[in-house]
């Protein structure tokens, strides 16, 4: 009896399509488009007259793993803090400028990495481009047009009646034209909106007609899980079609929780090596086991944990065994107890008590076995030869 087919191709297709091609900027040491990494950015909250405040909430979130941030200059105070914020932060800073040409220049005179206009915002903006231009041109300090929906140009406005996906586009390319005359084309663009359907439409007609980097972000995108999920559905649409080199989730949270979001988005995409996941059911009446607050307790207990791994914490007989066998690290609970499943193989079973005891023991093995640099408080806690318990 011949096969039957099931339309099932025999290599499987990649998961996204390929990245668009761009022109590439270096923002500090972190290139940005032409074919780099997709980077993640954040924005700091402090007062950035308060230098040491900004600097340690930038050291945060560089330990968070963001790679590039913006801070607020919305006064002389802020500008005159900038030298000192440029010189210290352990990530490029990009001097976010929205009223004030000046600014611009005394930014850019400050060392910071790039400059962020609001074309809509800064009045006059259109004949300063030209020393703007020529001072960014001198420093090697690129500029990012950004363009957002709540302060569109008042002539856009009138023309479209409201911000439109084609009139953040039309704004982003006029700004960008101005200093194509000038010879200037160290340039990124973002055109945000809080609608993630008119954002993505904007983003895929930008694409279409400029070879620029493109900064991704749903501005104003709300509190914790409203906008985690604005900025996972809008940065997925874009990134799967391979628009996009480097994005902001633009939350009502503190901004080291930006940063563990746009990361989750991109390993969640295959654009950035997977940290830890944790791969967990969302239980159901055939668990048998306390799967939510066990996935929690793995959750914490693994936090900040310095190798990539998979983890599988499942409730029950039917998928728990699969998914703990595909991943590096699994339990499959059931009965009081949890089979321990490491690199897909059963290595011992233990009461439901020591489930999560037994998977760090089991992390830090893997891990040693990687060879991985472990710190020496982790490495103090690799155990030794394992015990089997059945």
């Amino acid at each position: 009896m011949s096969a039957v087919n099931l339309g099932i191709p025999p290599v499987p297709p990649p998961a996204l399509a390929p990245r668009r091609a761009t022109r590439k900027i270096m923002v500090g040491p972190v290139a940005v488009g032409g074919g780099a990494p997709v980077s993640v950015q954040s924005m700091t909250t402090t007062l950035t007259a308060d230098i040491n405040a900004t600097l340690q909430q930038i050291a945060a979130l560089a330990t968070a793993g963001c790679q590039i941030v913006r801070v607020a200059v919305p006064s002389a105070d802020d500008v005159e803090a900038l030298p000192a914020i440029a010189r210290k932060s352990p990530i490029p800073v990009i001097a976010d400028i929205h009223f004030q040409p000046r600014y611009v220049f005394a930014a850019i005179d400050a060392g910071c990495a790039a400059v962020r206009v609001n074309p809509g915002n800064i009045k006059k903006f259109d004949d300063k481009v030209g020393e703007i231009a020529r001072a960014a041109a001198a420093a090697g300090t690129p500029i990012r047009i950004g363009v957002n929906a709540g302060s569109l140009d008042r002539r856009l406005l009138d023309k479209y009646g409201k911000p439109t996906a084609e009139a953040l586009v039309e704004s982003a390319l006029w700004e960008c034209s101005l200093f194509e005359e000038h010879g200037f084309h160290d340039i990124k663009i973002s055109v945000k909106h809080n609608d993630p359907v008119v954002m993505i439409r904007a983003y895929r007609q930008l694409a279409e007609q400029c070879d620029y980097p493109l900064h991704l972000g749903v501005t104003e995108a709300g509190p914790a899980f409203q906008g985690t999920v604005k900025s996972a559905v809008a940065f997925g649409a874009l990134l799967a079609e391979g628009i996009g080199d480097t994005i902001r989730v633009s939350l009502s949270a503190p901004p080291v929780e930006e940063v563990k979001v746009g990361q989750a988005i991109l390993e969640s995409l295959g654009l950035r090596e997977r940290g830890l996941e944790i791969v967990s059911c969302p239980s159901c009446g055939r668990a048998q086991v306390d799967v939510y607050t066990l996935a929690e307790q793995v959750t914490a207990a693994l936090d900040g944990f310095p190798v990539p791994l998979r983890v599988a914490v499942m409730g029950c007989v039917v998928n728990g065994p699969g998914e703990a066998r595909e991943a590096d690290l699994g339990v499959a609970s059931g009965n009081g107890k949890g089979q321990i499943f490491v690199k897909g193989e059963v290595i011992k079973t233990v009461p439901e008590s020591q489930i999560v005891e037994t998977l760090v023991e089991e992390a830090l093995r893997l891990a040693d076995s990687m060879g991985a640099d472990l710190p020496a408080d982790l490495r103090d806690l690799v155990p030794g030869p394992r015990v089997t318990v059945h």
